[in-house]
């Protein structure tokens, strides 16, 4: 049985028909949004229980390039590999998040791991083998950004808890590399970096569930503008058993490494 926490009405998970419709978009937008996925209860809840605790997020501002590796010291700094961008967020890690969260419950649950499955079209998922890295929320104040970069991972799955007054909005454009063949798409990037190229702007309100396949589309949120900072969780699985972050992706994501 689905836990309470999910509009069940309006999102049939356990239904396959409903499920392979969902692939069919994801497969075919590389995005995914499937608004009023929680209930209205069930955001409030998590809102009420995650909004006061931002002050014990870590929080880190960082420069990266678009690919999430370091820099490459035999082409040239504006080469559009060494390009810099900024991103900058509070963090709430899996073991903060409380035992009676809707949050957990979600994530834990049978059902909605099958669901993720089918609409994926893989076998099976799993939670992180480290104890920070399954649930986490983040936070974004005023001037708080994710800068432009592809996913290492082949798929993400969030949903914003609260939005901002304006900015947070999530920027792509699709297919602007091809990893598994090497690709990199150097030109695309440099374009969308110099603001040349038309982007994609992925809408949707707290309580819609959002799967992204972002290993090719290179994306971004815009800096948060206005005093409601903007809330999201990500739920983070695997498709293997057994990984775990690294000690330094640890301590660069959390400040820590347990």
């Amino acid at each position: 049985m689905t836990t309470p926490h999910i509009d069940s009405r309006l999102h049939p998970i356990n239904d396959v028909g409903y499920a392979a419709a969902c692939k069919e978009e994801l497969d075919s937008a590389g995005a995914l949004v499937l608004p009023g996925f929680f209930t209205a209860e069930a955001i409030n809840a998590i809102v009420g229980e995650s909004a006061p605790r931002e002050d014990e997020a870590f929080y880190a501002a960082s420069t990266h390039n678009v690919y999430l590796t370091p820099t490459d010291a035999a082409l040239a700094s504006d080469h559009p590999f060494n390009r810099q961008v900024v991103s900058s967020k509070g963090l709430l890690a899996a073991d903060q998040v409380t035992a009676d969260s809707p949050l957990r419950d979600v994530y834990n649950d049978q059902t909605f791991r099958a669901f993720l499955c089918a609409a994926l079209g893989i076998d099976w998922i799993y939670p992180y083998a480290d104890a920070l890295s399954s649930i986490n929320v983040h936070f974004a104040a005023q001037g708080h950004e994710l800068g432009w970069h592809f996913d290492n991972s082949s798929f993400a799955v969030t949903m914003l808890l609260q939005a901002p007054e304006a900015g947070g909005a999530f920027e792509y454009v699709a297919a602007v590399r091809d990893a598994d063949s090497g690709e990199q798409g150097y030109r695309r990037v440099a374009t969308v970096l110099d603001r040349e190229e038309p982007v994609e702007v992925l809408r949707f309100e707290p309580g819609a569930l959002v799967m992204f396949r972002g290993r090719d589309a290179l994306h971004r949120v815009t800096p948060t503008e206005g005093d409601t900072t903007r809330i999201l969780v990500v739920f983070a699985f695997n498709d293997a058993p057994g990984v775990a972050l690294s000690e330094s992706a640890l301590q660069t994501f959390y400040g820590r490494v347990r």
